[in-house]
């Protein structure tokens, strides 16, 4: 897990925050990946739309999925929060290429797309 240097005397609802993400992250680095058991397991589906089994769990597996389904929708409504806030604008001025004018972040008025939005993408582009 990679560590990132706390800011001391800092926010301390950034820290918060901060401190909760690198739970939600230490959480996720230590429960299975259940990729390739989900293939077998898609294969056994019964009637009811169910699969009937056993699994063994550890107890960072239980960790981790007690609180996934939350994460997930907390982590896609900030996603889709930040891509609302973080769109591109006309800058405005003078162009040479009329098709295809300057354009900067509505929030942060870097060229467009800005740190943030390229983060998002490159992100969940994965």
């Amino acid at each position: 897990m990679q560590q990132r240097p706390s800011q001391s005397g800092g926010d301390p609802r950034r820290e918060r925050l901060r401190e909760r993400l690198e739970a939600i992250r230490a959480r996720s680095e230590k429960s299975a990946s259940w990729n390739s058991s989900s293939q077998y397991l898609s294969r056994l589906i019964n009637r009811e739309g169910f699969v009937p089994i056993t699994a063994r769990l550890s107890r960072a597996d239980l960790a981790f999925l007690s609180g996934a389904r939350d994460e997930v929708l907390a982590f896609a409504e900030l996603a889709l929060r930040l891509v609302e806030l973080h769109q591109p604008q006309d800058a405005g001025g003078i162009t040479s290429d009329p098709d295809h004018p300057i354009q900067r972040c509505r929030a942060c008025m870097w060229r467009w797309p800005c740190p943030t939005f390229r983060t998002i993408d490159e992100s969940l582009g994965r």
